[in-house]
């Protein structure tokens, strides 16, 4: 009886990802000669083809395409296992390492982490990030989970486990003095339109016949945050990210807009073990 040779299977899937047989060989430190081989044997051994050509790059095949999802479940458990046989099952259970995209609100992500801070035995790492990193982390487990508010579709490459954590009312806010003013009297700061919030508001202003005078766009929900308390604008902002000015009289709800939700959710991985401490935060949202 053959036994499969994982180094083999190892230097397939990586060809597999990259999709190119010399930049692999560079990053694994072989020739690519060598590397050929290796990949041959495999074939070999399995009497199957696993790639086909398609110019310079390789292609996988249905047979490669099936081997490459054993693959990548293979060497993913072998990733989770490593790391927590590093950190020891007793203290993986009450860390929790959590990602977060730089577009989040960092009152949510406080409220998501709230329990986790309040237990004397927990230790949380943030970790703010592109997206595409964070995700890349979360499959190397590197991070248990990652919070973002950019939905995400799950594929046979990237099983994706998506929670979604709560749908946040969004409204237009703005300082005290435009209590009365015009929509279309001052200027707006805005999300930019990575957010999905921006697309459902302009969907909102060509409903509502309105033409915001757009002063700034802004990425990061905590800059938009500052602007819109700061600079005499309207601004559009889920409830949630700007409750203590709300609360304080710094901001005023100028108009709720119903038809538009801020989503958060929290991204996770299929895994053989999973933090207690992270169960306890997900189970709290459903």
């Amino acid at each position: 009886m053959s036994r499969l040779n994982y180094r083999h299977l190892y230097y397939f899937w990586q060809v597999a990802v990259s999709g190119n047989l010399t930049r692999t060989a560079q990053q694994l430190h072989v020739s690519q000669s060598a590397l050929s081989t290796q990949i041959r044997s495999l074939e070999e051994s399995l009497d199957c083809q696993l790639f086909h050509r398609s110019g310079r790059k390789l292609v996988l095949t249905e047979s490669g395409r099936q081997a490459m999802q054993f693959a990548e479940d293979i060497f993913h458990r072998g990733e989770e296992l490593e790391v927590l046989l590093r950190q020891g099952i007793s203290s993986a259970n009450k860390r929790l390492r959590i990602g977060t995209t730089s577009y989040m609100s960092r009152n949510f992500i406080e409220e998501f982490i709230g329990p986790a801070m309040q237990d004397g035995e927990a230790s949380v790492t943030l970790i703010s990030d592109n997206q595409h990193t964070l995700l890349d982390d979360l499959t190397r487990h590197q991070l248990d989970v990652v919070l973002t508010n950019a939905s995400i579709e799950s594929d046979d490459s990237q099983p994706w486990q998506i929670h979604l954590l709560s749908r946040q009312p969004v409204s237009i806010v703005c300082p005290p003095e435009l209590k009365t003013a015009g929509l279309d009297q001052h200027p707006w700061v805005l999300p930019s339109r990575k957010h999905g919030i921006r697309g459902e508001f302009d969907a909102f202003c060509l409903r509502e016949g309105l033409d915001p005078a757009l002063k700034a766009e802004v990425d990061d929900m905590a800059m938009l945050r500052l602007m819109a308390r700061d600079s005499q604008a309207f601004a559009v902002l889920p409830r949630v990210v700007v409750k203590d000015e709300l609360a304080t009289g710094v901001l005023l709800e100028r108009a709720p807009l119903d038809s538009v939700h801020e989503r958060f959710y929290a991204i996770t991985v299929k895994r053989i073990f999973q933090p207690d401490l992270l169960n306890m935060l997900l189970h709290r949202y459903h």
